[in-house]
């Protein structure tokens, strides 16, 4: 799985883990948007034939809507992060969830619903972006009915 960490000058969600993504420009579909959004930002450049799948739709504690596809790529050799927006880029093998303390749910005084923290080797990733990674192991790998919706974002992920 390729995952960024965003550049540390932006005006939102400076130095957060992320996937490939951004706004949906005016005439194009979320799915086209995903594929320029993956080009630009981190040089990997695919067409919709690379589709693989779709996974739900998830709000964000920002207001926006995160529309995941999932897209396979034979070859990366070509990444690098675009700077103004990519401080680095991430592979990353799906076993990381594998580890008997991956994915770790954490009860808050503030809500009922459990805040969502995945440990990915020394890494922690919190939803939104932690919840997608989940339902992708979920249903890509073990065809388990999953929804991640319900699961609390970190206050800072505002």
């Amino acid at each position: 799985m390729l995952l960024t960490r965003r550049a540390s000058r932006l005006n939102n969600h400076a130095g957060q883990w992320a996937l490939p993504g951004g706004r949906v420009d005016d005439g194009e579909t979320t799915q086209q948007a995903a594929l320029r959004e993956m080009h630009e930002e981190v040089n990997l450049f695919l067409d919709e034939s690379a589709l693989i799948g779709r996974l739900d739709d998830l709000e964000t504690r920002s207001g926006y809507i995160i529309s995941p596809f999932v897209f396979w790529a034979d070859d990366i050799s070509t990444l690098h992060p675009n700077p103004g927006e990519v401080a680095s880029i991430h592979h990353w093998p799906l076993s990381l969830f594998k580890a008997d303390n991956a994915v770790q749910f954490i009860d808050q005084d503030h809500t009922d619903m459990p805040l969502l923290r995945l440990n990915m080797g020394d890494t922690r990733i919190h939803a939104p972006t932690g919840a997608v990674l989940l339902q992708l192991w979920e249903v890509g790998v073990h065809g388990r009915h999953t929804r991640v919706k319900d699961y609390a974002q970190p206050d800072w992920a505002k």
